[in-house]
Parts: C-alpha cells; structure tokens; sequence
C-alpha cells in the first residue's frame, strides 16, 4: 500500500507528469488521508472542476480515505518548524505514512527524497 499526498493525486487528476506512477499506486492499493482530500477537492473546486466527477474517479480504485488520528495530528504538531514550509496537510500526509510504515508519493519539492518519501518526477 502506498500513501498519496494531494500533490500526486492532482498529478493523476491533471494528466501531468508523473500520473503514470500515481496510476500504479491507485491500482495496486493505496491510502490518503482526510485533509490531503480536503486539499484535492478544494484545488478541483477553485479551478472550477467537477468535484463528484474527479471523487468518483479517484474511488474508483481501491484507494481508502481515512480519518486523521490523535497520534498523526501530535506526530505533526512534533514536526512543526517555522519557516520550513510545510503545511499542516504535509505533516498529516507524513505522519500517516510514519504511522502505517508505508512510502508517500508526492510531487512536492520541497519534502525532498527522505525515507519513507518518494518523489514522483
């Protein structure tokens, strides 16, 4: 099981570079959790997109949605550092994959090539 950050699931949705890889993690099995898809419906909603469309394509595949824990919601508190720029969203995105011992797949830049992150292009 892989754990989708929004970037990667806009990635897919947007048909950019990297929707491939996105596409093989959704097929194989995959987790985002609650915020990271508050993040994707807001950005498909500002950009004046079909919400019910792109939801009901994401779910689709054996993708699971999953509430926010008491112990991601501390893991990301823990994580917070001014200035590092990364969002609340970034933190719970890390802190599911943290909790379920999985890789996240994101094309944000700024998370770098840590462990247990992997970028998508």
């Amino acid at each position: 099981m892989t754990v989708l950050d929004a970037s990667a699931l806009l990635v897919y949705v947007q048909g950019e570079t990297g929707a491939d890889v996105v596409e093989e993690a959704l097929t194989s099995g995959a987790v985002c959790g609650a915020a990271n898809w508050s993040e994707v419906a807001q950005k498909v909603i500002a950009a004046g997109g079909e919400w019910s469309l792109v939801s009901a394509l994401l779910l689709s595949f054996p993708l699971d949605v999953v509430p926010v824990e008491v112990a991601d919601a501390e893991w990301a508190a823990r994580r917070w550092v001014a200035k590092e720029g990364l969002s609340l969203g970034d933190r719970l995105c890390l802190a599911l994959g943290a909790r379920l011992g999985e890789v996240v797949l994101t094309a944000d830049r700024l998370w770098g090539s840590a462990d247990g992150v992997r970028q998508i292009r």
